[in-house]
C-alpha cells in the first residue's frame, strides 16, 4: 500500500489524535534528555559511584540513539511505521521503569541505553506517517506543529526535572524524574490506535554489518573522552580513539561498496552536505556539553539544589523557543542562509558573556549574571537551527530526503554525546571552573561556523 493510499483512506476525524500521539512521542524523547540533564548529580549523589557516571546518564541515551537511528528508519520502512512507533513507545515506557527502579550506576546506564535503542525506533517513523495521513497544506501545517511542539518540550523539560526532583514524592527524589515517562507513554499508546499502518511501496534492505560497525566505532570514540583528563590520555585511551576512528574508516569504505548501503552514497557527492554533518555535529557538541557543565557546576560548585537548576536553564529555553518561532515562520523566507551566521554570532555572545559571569562570580555563589548569558545562547540556537536544516535539505533530491534527514539526525546526537564527553571532562579534570569548558566550546562553535559556510554556498 503506498502512501497516498493511506493519506485518503484515514478517516479525517481520526488524523489530529494520531498527529497527538507522534508529537508527544517526539516531546517523550526530548523531555526525557532534558529531564535526566538536571537530575543527573542528584541521581549520583544517591547511587554513588564516579562521578564521570552523570555524563555516562545521558550518553549511555544519546549514542544508540544515533547509531540506530537509520536503522529504525528502515524497520519502519520493512515492517510498518505504525508497528515501530508502538514497539519504541512500549519499550522506552518498560525501560524507564527499570531505570527508576535501578539499585546501581550501572545498571541505570545500562537501561538508559535501552532507553536510546526504543527512542531510535520512534522518531524516524514520524514524518512517513504525517505524509501518509495527511496531504496538500494540511501535510505542512502537520509538519509545522513538530517545532512549537519541541519548543515547549525544552522548555519544561529542565523546570519538570528540577520540580520532580525536589518535591521528593513518597520519597522517590530523581525516580520520579523518569517515571513521568509512563503516563506520557501510556497517553501515545491510547492514541496511536489512530494511526494507520504504513511502510514503504519498496522494501529497502538492512545493512546490520554498516550498523555494527558505526555502533562499534563511535562507542571506542566515546568511551575514552568520558571521565578521563583529556590533557593526559593513557596509551590504552588513544589506542581506543585510534582504533574507533580506524573501524569508522572501515563503516565508510563498507558504505561505499555496498550494495544495500546505510545512506544514499550520492549525499556524499555533493559539496555542502559532508560540510552539513561536520556543522552538526560541532553545533550540537557545544549546546548539549553547555547544558551538563551549567547544570554540574550549579549543583558541585555553587551548592544549588537541582530544582534551582532546573529553572536556570528556563532563559536558554525561552530564548530557543522564541527564536526558532520567529526564524522558521518568518526570519528564514525572508532572508535565507544569512540568518544562520547571525544565530551563531549571538550564540557566541553568549559564550562570552557566560565566561564573563563565571570570571566575575566568587567560588561557592550563585552566578546571577550567567542567566542573561544563557537566554542569549538560547535565541543564537534558535536562529541557527531551522535556518540549518532547511539549507541543508533543500538541494537533495527526493529519494535522498529520508537517508540524509536520518544521518543528519544521527550526527546530531552524535554530536550531543561528543560535547558531554568532552566539555563535561574538562570541567570535571581541570580546576573546577566552567571557563575552560565555555573556551572549548567556543573553539567547536568556530568549526561549526567555518563549516556552515560551505553548506551555504550554491
Amino acid at each position: 500500500m503506498t502512501t497516498e493510499h493511506v493519506a485518503v483512506a484515514t478517516p479525517y476525524r481520526r488524523r489530529w489524535p494520531a498527529l497527538a500521539a507522534l508529537l508527544l512521542g517526539e516531546a517523550m524523547n526530548l523531555l526525557d534528555a532534558t529531564v535526566v540533564q538536571v537530575a543527573g548529580p542528584a541521581v549520583h549523589a544517591d547511587l554513588g559511584g564516579p562521578v564521570s557516571d552523570v555524563q555516562w546518564f545521558g550518553a549511555a541515551y544519546t549514542l544508540p540513539f544515533a547509531v540506530l537511528l537509520i536503522t529504525g528508519g528502515r524497520l519502519g520502512d520493512l515492517a510498518g511505521r505504525r508497528r515501530m512507533f508502538v514497539l519504541g513507545v512500549a519499550v522506552f515506557t518498560a525501560a524507564s521503569v527499570a531505570c527508576a527502579l535501578a539499585p546501581s550506576p550501572g545498571v541505570l546506564i545500562g537501561f538508559r541505553a535501552v532507553q536510546g535503542a526504543a527512542a531510535a525506533l520512534i522518531i524516524p517513523q514520524t514524518i512517513g506517517l504525517i505524509k501518509a495521513m495527511f496531504t496538500g497544506e494540511e501535510t505542512a501545517k502537520a509538519l509545522g506543529a513538530i517545532g512549537p511542539v519541541m519548543g515547549l518540550a525544552a522548555v519544561c523539560g529542565p523546570v519538570v526535572g528540577g520540580v520532580l526532583t525536589h518535591a521528593d514524592l513518597f520519597g522517590s527524589s530523581w525516580r520520579a524524574a523518569f517515571l513521568v515517562n509512563v503516563p506520557v507513554a501510556a497517553l501515545v499508546l491510547a492514541l496511536a490506535r489512530n494511526l494507520p499502518e504504513n511502510r514503504a511501496p519498496h522494501r529497502p534492505a538492512l545493512d546490520a554489518t554498516g550498523t555494527a560497525l558505526a555502533a562499534l566505532g563511535t562507542g571506542l570514540l566515546v568511551y575514552p573522552l568520558i571521565g578521563g583528563d583529556l590533557g593526559q590520555l593513557t596509551r590504552r585511551d588513544w589506542a581506543l580513539l585510534v582504533t574507533g576512528l580506524l573501524v569508522l574508516a572501515g563503516f565508510a569504505l563498507h558504505q561505499r561498496r555496498s550494495a544495500r548501503p546505510l545512506v544514499e552514497p550520492s549525499l556524499f557527492t555533493r559539496r555542502g552536505f559532508p560540510a552539513a554533518l561536520v556543522t552538526s555535529t560541532a553545533f550540537f557538541a557545544v549546546t548539549n556539553g553547555l547544558t551538563v557543565v551549567v547544570v554540574l557546576h550549579l549543583q558541585l560548585a555553587a551548592g544549588e539544589g537541582v530544582l534551582t537548576s532546573g529553572l536556570s536553564l528556563l532563559p536558554w529555553s525561552a530564548g530557543l523557543a522564541l527564536a526558532s518561532w520567529a526564524a522558521g515562520s518568518r526570519l528564514v523566507p525572508r532572508h535565507g542562509h544569512r540568518v544562520m551566521p547571525y544565530g551563531l554570532g549571538v550564540l557566541l555572545a553568549g559564550l562570552l558573556a557566560a565566561v564573563a559571569a563565571y570570571r566575575t562570580t566568587d567560588p561557592g555563589h550563585y552566578p546571577v549574571a550567567l542567566l542573561p548569558a544563557l537566554a542569549l545562547v538560547g535565541l543564537g540556537a534558535g536562529l541557527f537551527t531551522p535556518a540549518f536544516f532547511t539549507l541543508a535539505l533543500r538541494p537533495l533530491r527526493p529519494h535522498e530526503v529520508g537517508s540524509a534527514a536520518g544521518l543528519l539526525n544521527a550526527v546530531q546526537q552524535l554530536g550531543a554525546t561528543l560535547g558531554v564527553a568532552v566539555l563535561g571532562s574538562v570541567y570535571l579534570t581541570g580546576t573546577g571552573s566552567p571557563q575552560d569548558a565555555c573556551w572549548v566550546a567556543v573553539v567547536l562553535l568556530g568549526v561549526a561556523w567555518a563549516a556552515s559556510g560551505r553548506v551555504a554556498t550554491p
